[in-house]
């Protein structure tokens, strides 16, 4: 009987020790050589990161780096942190002309419990392809409709939907009424759209509801204290509400025109809401009141026309910088899934028509984070947070940059995707 006990002693002994050496074993890369950028603060030349597990254990220029770890060799490479798209369907939709394979909308106006997180796709062929330009993370969101729905703030890599997703739901989308295009203006000289609803009745609409919200959480609310009275009924619309309406999650509205910004600011102001403004194509007519109701601005895609041409062919070129100079918290988007890639040269095109570059970087990394409450985590290199870094040949912004590695959570990536499949094909051509 001794015997079998100090056997059984033994094993639990050398078992503990396994799993207590294993719990030790942490991964350690460092990046060495490196320029690194880590936008909150002053270029480190010739610099270290050391990265532990999945977090930034260290930076800086004359860090000790353990012998047990893997070291790359960055000499000639810039550090910056991993790119933030702040408005796409990376996951949602493939091919934009074959209606099966895109699931970013659904029917109806009001359509707050769709949840953008359920309908992604891990194995989209674009996130590889946006992935390899140095995006690391992006908000996938809905479209349709006068609520659209949810939002979730992703990482581009991982086996699963749920496995991505770094915030869910990140923000609830509303979209106002685009700016009404003339006959012959727009992309491939596109005739004239049907008149659109009135902004005015969609906020009365909207105040409506919102009052429904609160008067539903009342009820539960009394109901909770008083158990002789009956919740209410369920209501999914409702229900999906009222993270909105307690100001826990920000509305993202999509609005355009001078004076629908303005309208939307006191709707916002009146029914005590978090906001978060997409595209604000005429902001810099308003630049001041968005900047005095402190709603940062997330732009659409530059590649787009100005709605109006009166307001200049560089009208949406020149709006990040008059916004960022006014004051307003600003980033860019790629508002696509097959152009994600592309996220950066928005973020140089505004830089080649007045905004500051290293505001214009920011408005790619920290700002993101920060105006979808991740700053802590992620947007820039620094100790403590996740290992999101990218490893580039030059300039991050610059069309002709090559990107070398991607770390995500403290992982390299594979940066094999369809391009390269393809280039890869074509050169064994005869």
């Amino acid at each position: 009987m001794k015997k079998r006990i100090i056997g059984f002693l033994g094993i639990f002994i050398l078992a503990s020790s396994f799993f207590f050496g294993q719990e030790k074993n942490h991964k350690l890369v460092a990046i060495r050589g490196a320029q690194i950028v880590p936008v909150v603060g002053q270029d480190i030349p010739d610099g270290i990161i050391l990265i532990k597990d999945r977090l930034i254990e260290a930076v800086g220029k004359d860090i000790p780096i353990p012998k047990q770890a893997e070291i790359i060799d960055a000499k000639g490479l810039m550090a910056y942190p991993g790119l933030i798209d702040s408005y796409c369907y990376l996951g949602l939709s493939e091919i934009s002309g074959v209606q099966a394979t895109v699931d970013s909308r659904e029917t109806g106006r009001l359509n707050p419990q769709v949840r953008t997180s359920e309908a992604l796709r891990y194995d989209s062929m674009h996130i590889p392809i946006a992935r390899s330009n140095g995006i690391t993370a992006a908000l996938v969101v809905p479209a349709g409709g006068v609520i659209s729905g949810q939002s979730s703030l992703i990482r581009l890599t991982g086996w699963a939907n749920q496995e991505m997703v770094i915030k869910n739901p990140a923000a609830m989308h509303i979209e106002f009424p685009q700016i009404p295009r003339r006959a012959g203006v727009g992309m491939m000289g596109a005739g004239p759209r049907a008149v659109p609803e009135n902004t005015a009745k969609i906020i009365e609409e909207l105040k409506a509801l919102f009052k429904e919200a609160r008067f539903y959480q009342k009820r539960k609310e009394a109901a909770a204290r008083n158990l002789f009275l009956r919740l209410p009924e369920f209501d999914e619309t409702l229900e999906s509400l009222l993270p909105v309406v307690r100001g826990e999650l920000p509305v993202m509205a999509s609005v355009h025109a001078d004076k629908d910004i303005k309208a939307v600011i006191q709707f916002v102001k009146d029914e005590n809401l978090k906001a978060i403004f997409y595209a604000a194509e005429q902001g810099w007519k308003v630049a001041e009141d968005i900047k005095k109701a402190n709603i940062p601005v997330v732009f659409g895609s530059l590649y787009a026309l100005p709605p109006v041409w009166e307001d200049g062919y560089d009208s949406l070129f020149r709006n990040p910088g008059v916004l960022n100079k006014a004051g307003v918290k600003i980033a860019f988007s790629s508002a696509s899934a097959s152009l994600a890639k592309d996220l950066p040269y928005h973020a140089a095109k505004a830089a080649a028509f007045g905004l500051d570059k290293r505001e214009a970087l920011k408005a790619v990394t920290i700002y993101p984070a920060e105006i979808f409450g991740v700053e802590k985590i992620m947007g820039s290199i620094e100790e403590g947070k996740v290992a999101n870094i990218v490893l580039a040949d030059g300039d991050i912004l610059e069309f002709r940059t090559n990107i070398k590695y991607v770390f995500i959570d403290g992982k390299e990536t594979d940066l094999s995707n369809r391009y390269t499949e393809l280039l890869e094909k074509f050169k064994k051509r005869n």
